[in-house]
């Protein structure tokens, strides 16, 4: 699970990153969709990371609400699950 979490939290946070990148240069944008999507299947926190770092999707109230939600939600079922298999 580690490896699945940390690999989602990669692609979330170089996808809102780009994502950033494309909305300065005016280009084609990733779906907002998209992007919550990836932080709902378990790459909330690098969405949030990306968010605070970037300076992106942080006006968006859907973006302010979810993406904090959804990082602590996977932060407390990663907890969940490494105390009761003691891994």
């Amino acid at each position: 699970m580690d490896v699945y979490l940390l690999g989602m939290n990669l692609l979330s946070f170089l996808l809102y990153g780009w994502d950033k990148h494309l909305a300065m240069r005016k280009k084609r944008r990733i779906p907002e969709r998209s992007l919550l999507f990836l932080a709902l299947i378990g790459g909330g926190p690098g969405a949030l990371l990306a968010m605070l770092l970037f300076r992106h999707k942080t006006q968006k109230p859907m973006f302010r609400f979810l993406i904090p939600l959804l990082s602590l939600l996977w932060l407390f079922l990663w907890r969940y699950i490494h105390v009761s298999f003691n891994l």
